[in-house]
């Protein structure tokens, strides 16, 4: 076990920097998170990535902004700029359930108190160093600003807000995973302090009359409707967003602009998709893999959980219209070498608790790593958001044979005793008929491998409805999927002799979804002989379809109306139905019945 000093973290303090014989900083980050020195933790990522670059790197972890400000004035100005992510979560979504009311734990905080951090901290530290160093650059990134980077939808304030960049003041926002253009902004201000608006998936505004430079797509400018259209008509601003959908999942991409107020907001087209020598080196980077010394003797809820869990992939061709990863991370899957993977592991290995359990090698879906486009060509010129909705692409290629030599090799090192993949797994790929009988094989044996090997006694699986209208809606595949893969997985089980489970996520109230698909979900659960827990009532989130849909009323893509739960009492009334075995939902359940005229349903749910 390696032991390490102070100095083997990036500075969160003076002292810390004195220890390092440092009297300036290049760079300063902010993060609405504890500082977690990990590649799971964005902030550390970047400060890692800068460090490389020969910049001399701070981070200041959950600074206080209630008080006189210290932890903003206590490094001082740094060279270049400082920068500024909220966390690795939306705030929002940390600190509300969709019910809006408080969660009693920040799983990014320390003991996992909830009031280290502000609402929309993007906002709120932008603002406040804007105000003491008003001569200094401020650039924001992360998942809330990058998902705000345009007009959106926000459901805890129930409004239509403007790019957060206006709001919060900043100079530039970098959306997506932040590498790629962090490390070309640095190289350009190192060698000029102003910021520059060329640097792809950056977002900048031009004010009054200011003119427009030129786009650095080859692509024709995409203009979308005003902020203040989509304020006066709902169905304007569901149409920006298949545009907004379109061009983030796009290989060659239009630069976005959209009028607002007397600004204009300008969205770069993103970088292409990081190689794999890139995101080697991101995983690669000297991390100590633990929490600051700061933090002795305190829980961080979020790095218990990933603790002995590797990353394989980024990227995520699902598409599914509740979820932001594409939006964020970009369909196109970008996956490590074996090398940097078994590296990763290799040093988990030599953590002092750690027992040869790894608790997941996954991805934001277990089974993409390395599946990409047979002709790559094509995929180029492709808009579709999702590379398997409603059919898998015959283009793309379903290999599950890396994957299973990554597994086989994590498996053979030693001190591993078992590896379990946490992450959901896309049973829509383990079920599809590919046109080349290898590669059949291949999805038969991880199948298998998978239900045998690295299951923790239950798989996680997300057919997320039971309705094939609300799947569609979803741009999920059909529950007759669901049945096939539970029939392979309960077959295995048998001729193994394990008794194992399998975990359906289902989601209520997401837009599309009625009382009636709710009550008919019921029934095939209780047929499944399924007592659900892992649930969820819809949460509208920026910068997804169906936050739109919900919103809008609309759908983005056809501009049709579509029903979506909105109230409280019709959002409960079908998150009930997850609960039909509990007496205590009993008679509400009933009565929601003979409200909807199901009466039918009573005797399938709870006998004559």
């Amino acid at each position: 076990m390696k032991e390490y000093r102070l100095t083997d973290w990036l500075p969160t303090t003076k002292k810390e920097m004195e220890l390092r014989g440092w009297n300036e900083l290049d760079v300063i980050l902010f993060s609405g998170d504890a500082y977690v020195d990990h590649p799971s933790f964005g902030a550390a990522v970047i400060g890692r990535l800068l460090e490389a670059q020969g910049l001399k790197v701070a981070i200041v972890p959950q600074p206080n902004w209630r008080d006189d400000l210290r932890d903003f004035k206590k490094l001082g100005k740094p060279r270049l700029f400082f920068g500024i992510s909220a966390g690795c979560m939306d705030s929002m979504v940390n600190k509300y359930t969709a019910n809006k009311r408080l969660r009693s734990e920040d799983a990014y905080t320390p003991d996992g108190r909830h009031d280290m951090r502000p609402e929309y901290p993007t906002i709120v530290y932008s603002q406040i160093l804007k105000r003491l160093y008003p001569d200094v650059p401020v650039i924001i990134g992360g998942i809330e600003a990058s998902l705000r980077r345009l007009s959106h939808y926000d459901y805890w304030q129930d409004k239509v807000q403007r790019s957060i960049l206006i709001d919060s003041e900043a100079d530039l926002l970098i959306y997506g995973m932040g590498e790629k253009p962090i490390t070309e902004l640095c190289k350009r201000m190192k060698e000029c302090p102003d910021i520059p608006h060329d640097i792809p998936q950056t977002v900048y505004l031009i004010r009054g009359r200011q003119s427009i430079p030129p786009s650095i797509s080859q692509k024709e400018d995409i203009y979308l409707h005003s902020h203040e259209d989509c304020l006066a008509d709902k169905k304007k601003e569901a149409e920006n967003f298949r545009y907004i959908e379109e061009e983030s999942n796009k290989y060659e991409a239009a630069r976005i602009l959209q009028p607002t107020g007397n600004c204009t907001v300008v969205v770069n087209p993103p970088y292409p998709p990081m190689s794999q020598g890139e995101l080697d080196m991101s995983f690669d980077l000297p991390y100590t893999r633990l929490p600051h010394p700061k933090y002795k003797g305190k829980r961080i809820p979020a790095f218990d959980m990933i603790k002995f869990s590797v990353n394989l992939h980024r990227g995520c061709f699902g598409g599914c219209a509740f979820c932001t990863i594409s939006a964020h991370q970009g369909k196109f899957i970008v996956s490590r070498s074996k090398e940097s993977i078994l590296r990763e592991v290799k040093a988990i290995t030599e953590m002092p608790d750690f027992k040869g359990y790894l608790s997941d090698l996954g991805g934001p879906s277990a089974n993409m790593y390395d599946m990409r486009g047979k002709d790559e060509e094509k995929c180029h010129q492709c808009k579709r958001p999702s590379c398997i909705h409603p059919r898998i692409c015959p283009n793309l290629n379903t290999d599950h044979r890396p994957l299973l030599d990554i597994y086989h090799a994590v498996d053979a090192l030693p001190g591993i005793k078992k590896s379990f993949i946490g992450s959901g797994v896309r049973y829509d790929l383990l079920l599809h008929e590919s046109k080349d009988s290898a590669i059949n094989q291949s999805t038969r044996e991880y199948t298998r491998e998978l239900i045998a090997k690295h299951v923790s006694g239950r798989l996680k699986v997300a057919p997320e409805h039971t309705s094939d209208r609300v799947l569609n809606i979803m741009r999920k595949p059909s529950f007759a999927q669901f049945y096939d893969f539970k029939k392979i997985f309960d077959k295995i089980n048998r001729e193994l002799n394990l008794k194992q489970q399998i975990i359906p996520y289902f989601i209520s109230s997401h837009p599309g979804c009625t009382p009636e698909d709710m009550a008919e979900l019921a029934v095939i659960t209780k047929r499944l002989d399924f007592h659900l827990e892992q649930v969820q009532d819809f949460t509208p989130t920026p910068m997804t379809v169906a936050t739109e849909a919900w919103y809008t009323g609309y759908h983005p893509y056809t501009l049709q109306s579509i029903f979506s739960a909105k109230t409280q009492r019709e959002k409960l009334a079908q998150r009930m139905f997850f609960f039909w075995y509990k007496p205590e939902e009993r008679r509400s359940i009933i009565q929601e019945l003979k409200r909807i005229g199901r009466s039918d349903l009573i005797d399938k749910l709870y006998g004559k």
